[in-house]
């Protein structure tokens, strides 16, 4: 297996794929060069990015490119699928939680906002209209989108596709995100490791996992203090507020990207009390989430990809 290492979305993107040298560094550097184009596109960091382009249009119709289109819908049947604890409309309480720029540049800085108890405004995303024909979206006058998790997913399936054209066994991991296709050579799986919340440098299991994607969604790696108050971005789109959940993190596997991604953070946000529930709308997923004492919890779907015996309360 060879690996190719970067950094883009505010995350290590590591690539990995069997092969030809020569083939798989064509397909290194074609993936770099998508990634970037992507995450240029989708960012709500850059005001000339697609997506800020969407968010400045709010209330009137915008004409979407292919890309973008296609993950607005798909964000929009999640929302629906997860009874709306999906919810890419939660820029506004985001920006006032002090998530106002990158979270290498909040790392790098700190929040340059003070904590106010002016309560952000809170929109439903399932409202938004789409028109498949024209390729066209229309939020509601005042709702600006955060893609973050969503996009990074979709982005990092589609990279593994493109890299699929130089080898048919490979990999592209973004952050928590990860999809595989084909099987590694003399290996009946993938195997990925689930880090514990609690300490990075620690594993709490290996899962044994087929091509497909796996996404995780954690509560302790993207904090910041703010004023008196400690923030993460892990939004409660029904409160606009830093999430109040049992769990430290949820990992969720399912066939695509976008569908682990977004079930990993509806999880989270649910919690031991709803997640059996809204996770029986998707079956095909499985999940494991961990809570604050290290203990695991698995779906029944996700218990045959430990390699250790899990608890499920």
């Amino acid at each position: 297996m060879k690996y190719d290492e970067f950094r883009a979305m505010n995350s290590d993107i590591v690539l990995a794929a069997e092969g030809r040298p020569d083939g798989i560094e064509a397909g290194f550097k074609q993936v770099r060069a998508l990634v970037a184009a992507l995450e240029a596109r989708f960012t709500r960091f850059s005001d000339t990015s697609e997506l800020a382009q969407l968010n400045r249009a709010s209330g009137r119709w915008f004409r979407a490119s292919t890309e973008l289109f296609d993950m607005i819908q798909q964000a929009h049947n999640l929302a629906q699928i997860t009874d709306g604890l999906f919810d890419p409309s939660i820029l506004d309480a985001l920006e006032k939680a002090g998530y106002d720029k990158s979270m290498d540049e909040i790392r790098a800085y700190g929040v340059t906002r003070s904590s106010t108890p002016t309560k952000p405004k809170t929109f439903d995303f399932q409202a938004i209209q789409l028109d498949p024909e024209t390729r066209s979206i229309r939020l509601p006058r005042g709702m600006r989108l955060d893609l973050g998790g969503i996009a990074k997913g979709w982005i990092a399936e589609r990279a593994a596709v493109e890299l699929a054209e130089y080898s048919q066994v490979c990999a592209v991991s973004a952050g928590g995100d990860m999809f595989m296709i084909g099987w590694p050579a003399g290996e009946a799986a993938w195997h990925v490791a689930l880090e514990d919340p609690r300490d990075p440098a620690e594993t709490l299991a290996m899962l044994r996992l087929g091509p497909g994607a796996v996404a995780t969604s954690s509560i302790t790696k993207r904090r910041w203090q703010q004023g008196a108050r400690e923030q993460h971005h892990l939004i409660d789109p029904r409160r606009g507020q830093s999430a109040e959940t049992e769990w430290l993190s949820v990992t969720a596997v399912a066939p695509h990207a976008a569908v682990a991604e977004a079930f990993a953070k509806a999880l989270l946000i649910a919690g031991p009390g709803q997640a059996d529930y809204i996770a029986a709308r998707q079956p095909d997923l499985a999940f494991i989430a961990v809570d604050r004492t290290g203990q695991m919890w698995s779906s029944n779907q996700a218990k045959e990809l430990l390699d250790v015996a899990v608890e499920y309360a």
